[in-house]
Parts: structure tokens; sequence; C-alpha cells
């Protein structure tokens, strides 16, 4: 019961830092932007999926660069490991793939993928219009919200 409070206060303390981006749930439990999860067609989910693969192999070898040069790697392993939660959730909401994470864990991904929104919103808002780096960046917003919502679900045992 200790480890479901904590984390649950750990939601919660998340959610009303200042730097949240997209879907979000307020200190009343109330859903803002809501997004059902139901209800994303299939060429969404697969390009969400897409993106989330990319992101994590663009990390991978950023770290092995980083590793290779002896830099500190604690921020990129972080991301990279909300990365894989958040393919993770997505695969686990459409596609029924279980998964091995806590609501701590949950809690930190969705607080790493809101805190790269703000960055990637001010690059795609940058690029040229129509250029493949502003669809890719689109889809890759896209799929970061679609895994806080399906984090905000789950930890409200919607799924």
């Amino acid at each position: 019961m200790g480890f479901f409070i904590k984390s649950v206060n750990l939601l919660e303390k998340e959610e009303l830092h200042p730097g949240n981006h997209g879907t979000t749930i307020d200190s009343r439990n109330k859903k803002e932007e809501s997004i059902n999860m139901e209800n994303v067609t299939n060429l969404n989910k697969l390009e969400s999926i897409k993106s989330f693969q990319s992101s994590i192999r663009k990390s991978e070898k950023a770290l092995d660069q980083m590793i290779q040069k002896g830099a500190n790697t604690t921020l990129i392993r972080k991301r990279l490991k909300a990365l894989r939660i958040g393919l993770a959730m997505l695969e686990y909401v459409w596609n029924q793939i279980p998964h091995h994470y806590n609501l701590e864990e949950l809690a930190e991904t969705r607080y790493v993928l809101n805190g790269l929104l703000p960055s990637i919103e001010s690059i795609w808002a940058k690029s040229k219009v129509g250029s493949p780096q502003k669809t890719l960046l689109e889809r890759r917003i896209k799929a970061f919200k679609l895994a806080v919502q399906a984090i905000d679900d789950i930890s409200n045992g919607e799924w």
C-alpha cells in the first residue's frame, strides 16, 4: 500500500510541474485535452510506434557515441528509458503486449516525455512547411502525447 501511495503522490507532483504540455490531470483529477486511445486511427498508431522506434534507435546511437567520448550519459540514459517505456505503453494499450513497469517508472516517463515536448515543438515551429523534418516532428509530438495519455489511462486504472 505504501508504494502505491508514494507513486500516486509522485504522479500528482509531476502533473503540477509548470513544464507540462499535452494531456494533463490536475490535482483535482480532472482531465484536460483527453484523447480517447480507442479512437486513434490505425495509421496514427503505426506512425506513433514507428516514431518511438526511430527515437530509440537515434538515442541508442547517441548513447554509444557519448560512451566512446567519455561524456556524461545520465540524461540520455534517462531519456532512452522513457522512450522505451513510452513505446511499451502504446503497445500495451493498442496491442495488449504486457509490460513490467510500475507507477513510479510511468510517472518518471510522463515527466521526461512532457519535458521533451517544448523543445520538439519549438523546432517544429521553425521547420519549413511540408518538409520531411516538420512531418517527422509532428509525428513525434503526436506519439509523445499519445504515450502520455496511455500512461494517464493506465495510472488511473482505465487499462
